[in-house]
């Protein structure tokens, strides 16, 4: 009984501590103030959020199209969309992971944000532009979007908002062909969509 309670507790101690270290990592910078720019792409800036569950208001459009909420993940690929492409989302709400329906097969067209999804993996190459999905986490609920930026022969590159850390609003994952799927090496990554 008493193995089994100091398991119990070692474990509870061993995620406390996890959970806050990560946590740490995502509190507001000292080097910046919310609504930085931290990075843009074609134009569309990404700005600095002051924290994974900040929020500073909602963003919509001039004629009333739901942006999102400023500055977070969505908000920016909605933006980026919106301005770069005129692509306005049959759904304009939801949350990272409502982007992705796992109801569909890849190839197929997704409704609630009139664009082509794509499985990870995909007989697809993801392409600059694509919005990759990840899932949710123990500590983040509500998934993650991005944008693909650069593409390789083996490397993604992918722009976002919000991701925690300010100072690398860019990061890479491996890109794997196998038996002609192209995969995402990133176990979070749902898949991505696409014009059509």
């Amino acid at each position: 009984m008493k193995k089994a309670l100091f398991l119990f507790l070692s474990l509870i101690a061993t995620s406390t501590l996890v959970f806050f270290l990560y946590k740490k990592n995502q509190i507001p910078s000292h080097n910046y103030q919310i609504g930085d720019r931290l990075d843009s792409l074609n134009n569309v800036v990404v700005y600095y959020n002051g924290g994974m569950g900040n929020v500073s208001g909602r963003n919509t459009s001039p004629d009333g199209y739901n942006i999102g909420l400023k500055y977070q993940c969505v908000e920016f690929v909605k933006r980026y969309y919106y301005e770069y492409y005129k692509h306005k989302m049959p759904n304009a709400y939801g949350n990272a992971i409502d982007f992705f329906n796992k109801a569909l097969k890849d190839g197929e067209l997704n409704p609630d944000r009139n664009l082509i999804q794509y499985t990870n993996p995909s007989k697809s190459k993801p392409e600059v532009g694509d919005l990759i999905i990840m899932d949710a986490t123990f500590s983040n609920e509500y998934g993650h979007v991005v944008i693909v930026s650069g593409v390789t022969a083996n490397e993604v590159e992918i722009i976002q908002q919000n991701a925690g850390n300010p100072d690398h609003p860019r990061d890479v994952f491996d890109l794997e062909l196998n038996d002609g799927l192209w995969e995402i090496d990133h176990s979070r990554i749902l898949g991505w969509l696409r014009m059509k």
